[in-house]
């Protein structure tokens, strides 16, 4: 006999939306804190071009999606 599944309480919809948003701002602040610094170091050192921010801001992209998949993973 096929047993129905039970829709998510209103609780557990709450708590998903509350994680899940969670890791997106987080990863929002990475990607923002590695920009920043970027820009801050090509200010400070004046490269021709902003190589600092490009490459910073694509390694904090790397690292939060990183951190994003780990965290996924971890709470399933």
């Amino acid at each position: 006999m096929l047993q129905k599944k039970k829709p998510p309480k209103k609780q557990e919809k709450l708590s998903n939306y509350m994680k899940y948003s969670g890791i997106a701002f987080q990863m929002i602040a990475i990607i923002l804190i590695g920009f920043f610094g970027g820009m801050k170091l090509d200010k400070w050192l004046k490269p021709r071009l902003p190589v600092f921010t490009a490459v910073l801001t694509a390694v904090a992209v790397v690292i939060a999606i990183y951190y994003s998949i780990k965290e996924l993973i971890r709470t399933k």
